[in-house]
C-alpha cells in the first residue's frame, strides 16, 4: 500500500520554476513580421525569434542620414543674385554706369570672364542643396553662349595678300633682337611696334632682315615695311609721341597705317578704373582716323582696352576688328604669362581680314597679334 501525495495529472503542465504567486501575463517584444505565433512552451526558432528593440528612430526610406534638397525657396538667394547679374552682364553691360569709378569700362574689359562664376556657383549650390543657386548657374550657362558663342568659332581662312604683325615689345625687353627676328619669321610685310625703348631701337632695326628697309619711328612707336612708305608723321594724341601715321605703297594700291599706344590704365581702390588719359587719347586718334580720306586704312597697336570697352567706341566706329571677324577664339594678348584680355588690336577699313590670332610670347608682357588681309 502506497502512502503520500498523489502525483499530478499527466496532462497538467509542469512549471519551470516553483512559485506561490499566480502567473501574470507579461507582454513580450514583437515577433518578426510574418512569423507564426509559437505554442506555449514550444522552443522558438531563429526564424521566429522576436526582433530586438529599436535603439533610435527608424531611418527614412532612401538611405540613412541622406541630405535632402532644401524646401526653403529662398535658400541661397545671396548667391543666386550675383549669378543672375553675371548672366545679364554680357548682354546688358551698356547699362552699367561709368559714373562710379568707370565701373562700366572695367566690367567690359573682362566681360568674357563672367563664365568663371559658373563652376563655383554650381558646386556651392549642390553642396548646400540650394536650388535657387542653380537657377543662377542655368542663367549664366544660357546667356554666355548667346553673347560669345560666335567668338569661339574658327573663322580663319587660308590665303591673304597682306600680313600685319603688331607687338608691344616692352620697355624692359631684354632681347629686342630676338623679338625682332621672331616677328620677321612670320613673313609679315608690315611690322608695327609699341613701347620700343630708345636704347633698343638700333638693335631691333639691325636684327630685322634687309627686306624691311622702309621704316619710321616716333617716340616708342615704330613701323617697318617691305613696301615703300610715304607721309610718315607723328599723330598728336598725348603730350609726347605715342602714335604715327604712314602710307604704304602696296601692289594693290595705297594703305594708310596708324600705329598707336594709348595711355595706360590703372585700377585703384580709391579712384576706381582710371582711364581718363586713355579715353582722351582714343578720341584724338579717332578724330585723326576719321579725317583720313576714303580708302584703305589700318589701325594697329596697344589700345589698353578691349573692343567691348565703350570708351573705344568712337575709334572703332567704321573699323573692323580682324580678330572679331577672322579669328579663332578671344585672342587674349595681355598679360603674356596668363592672358586675360585682348588690348592689342589690328583694325581695318576698306580691306578684308581673312585670318587673325596671337603669336608665341617674346620678352614682353604682351603677346604679338597678327592678321592677314585680302584686297
Amino acid at each position: 500500500m502506497t502512502t503520500g501525495t498523489p502525483p499530478p495529472p499527466t496532462d497538467a503542465p509542469v512549471p519551470a520554476f516553483p512559485t506561490d504567486a499566480p502567473a501574470a501575463s507579461v507582454p513580450g517584444p514583437p515577433l518578426a513580421p510574418g512569423a507564426p505565433v509559437p505554442a506555449p512552451g514550444a522552443p522558438v526558432s531563429p526564424a521566429t525569434r522576436p526582433l530586438p528593440p529599436a535603439e533610435g528612430p527608424v531611418p527614412p526610406v532612401g538611405g540613412s542620414g541622406a541630405r535632402r534638397w532644401s524646401a526653403r525657396p529662398w535658400k541661397g538667394v545671396w548667391l543666386a543674385v550675383p549669378g543672375a547679374l553675371c548672366a545679364a552682364l554680357p548682354l546688358a553691360h551698356p547699362l552699367v554706369p561709368n559714373s562710379l569709378g568707370n565701373l562700366g569700362s572695367l566690367a567690359e574689359t573682362f566681360l568674357p570672364w563672367t563664365v568663371a562664376v559658373l563652376l563655383p556657383l554650381a558646386l556651392f549650390g549642390a553642396l548646400r542643396r540650394a536650388p535657387l543657386v542653380l537657377v543662377g548657374v542655368v542663367l549664366v550657362a544660357v546667356a554666355w553662349p548667346v553673347r560669345f558663342g560666335g567668338v569661339l568659332v574658327d573663322k580663319r581662312e587660308a590665303g591673304g595678300e597682306l600680313i600685319v604683325v603688331s607687338h608691344n615689345v616692352g620697355a624692359d625687353n631684354q632681347d629686342p633682337a630676338g623679338t625682332a627676328r621672331r616677328l620677321a619669321d612670320t613673313g609679315a610685310q608690315v611690322i608695327a611696334v609699341q613701347e620700343l625703348a630708345e636704347e633698343a631701337r638700333e638693335t631691333f632695326h639691325r636684327a630685322l632682315p634687309a627686306r624691311y628697309r622702309y621704316h619710321t619711328v616716333h617716340g616708342g612707336v615704330g613701323l617697318w615695311s617691305t613696301y615703300g612708305m610715304t607721309g610718315a608723321e607723328p599723330v598728336e594724341i598725348m603730350p609726347w609721341p605715342r602714335a604715327l601715321r604712314a602710307t604704304l605703297a602696296t601692289p594693290k594700291g595705297p594703305v594708310t597705317v596708324f600705329v598707336a599706344h594709348l595711355a595706360s590704365v590703372r585700377v585703384s581702390p580709391v579712384h576706381g578704373f582710371t582711364t581718363g588719359r586713355r579715353d582722351d587719347a582714343a578720341r584724338l586718334l579717332a578724330r585723326a582716323v576719321t579725317a583720313e580720306r576714303p580708302g584703305r586704312v589700318l589701325v594697329v597697336g596697344d589700345l589698353n582696352g578691349t573692343a567691348d570697352d565703350r570708351a573705344l567706341a568712337p575709334l572703332l566706329r567704321g573699323l573692323t576688328s580682324a580678330q572679331g571677324v577672322a579669328g579663332d577664339g578671344f585672342g587674349f594678348s595681355w598679360p603674356a604669362a596668363f592672358p586675360l584680355a585682348r588690348i592689342d588690336h589690328v583694325l581695318a577699313r576698306g580691306i578684308r581680314p581673312v585670318s587673325a590670332g596671337t603669336l608665341p610670347g617674346t620678352g614682353s608682357d604682351h603677346l604679338p597679334v597678327t592678321a592677314s588681309f585680302t584686297f
